[in-house]
């Protein structure tokens, strides 16, 4: 397809997809002539995965470019590779060291963890952005005086687990190695304001049958 047909088939204007081409987030078409190229189903699904990034999840061009770089690297096997890309999506505060919430924290989230069963080494979860962001979540919770101990954040764990399988079955429905990659960084990006709007609809329901005339 020519570059109108790849702007009319994916709703981006011509002059954006111009611009991401400059900026190495779109590949390049096949030069056919000295001014042309022809564009295929993998541009037009590497533009739905840019437009995920960018226009529903605020990244960054330059943060969107680092994860389309992991997306890539056929390098990487599929662990790897899904790792990588997912890793480098933007993730919540670091943890403050200086504050004594902070040690607490990562332990209880270190024996959530393990509590789990879930494989990870102590090291190498450390220096996940995703554990920082639990390890920040749960000291701020600690350091208000609200309830965060294993216990209570267990039940959130297994939920979380259970919806870790839908998700990589959705994942597993796309066709090749590439195309689950990209799929696991939007729907990643995707999902979590549905998974937000879902919780809070949950809870205004529970509360209404709790508190309210359960109507």
């Amino acid at each position: 397809m020519r570059l109108a047909e790849l702007s009319e088939r994916s709703g981006v204007s011509t002059a954006t997809i111009k611009y991401y081409l400059r900026e190495r987030l779109l590949p390049a078409g096949h030069r056919i002539t000295a001014t042309q190229s022809e564009y295929d189903e993998g541009h037009l699904r590497r533009l739905r995965l840019i437009r995920a990034l960018i226009q529903v999840g605020r990244m960054p061009v330059s943060t969107a470019r680092e994860v389309l770089a992991a997306v890539e690297d056929d390098s990487l096997d599929q662990l790897s590779r899904l790792g990588v890309a997912v890793e480098a999506l933007p993730h919540g505060p670091e943890p403050d060291e200086s504050s004594p919430s902070t040690a607490v924290a990562r332990r209880t989230a270190a024996e959530l963890l393990r509590q789990c069963g879930w494989h990870f080494n102590l090291e190498i979860a450390d220096s996940s952005r995703a554990f920082g962001m639990l390890v920040a979540a749960i000291a701020a919770l600690h350091r208000l005086g609200y309830t965060c101990d294993t216990a209570h954040l267990l039940p959130y764990a297994q939920q979380a687990a259970q919806l870790a399988v839908v998700d990589l079955d959705l994942v597993e429905e796309f066709a090749t190695p590439a195309e689950q990659v990209e799929a696991a960084v939007a729907l990643t990006v995707l999902y979590e304001p549905v998974l937000l709007s879902l919780r809070r609809l949950a809870e205004a329901e529970e509360s209404n049958k709790r508190y309210g005339s359960g109507s």
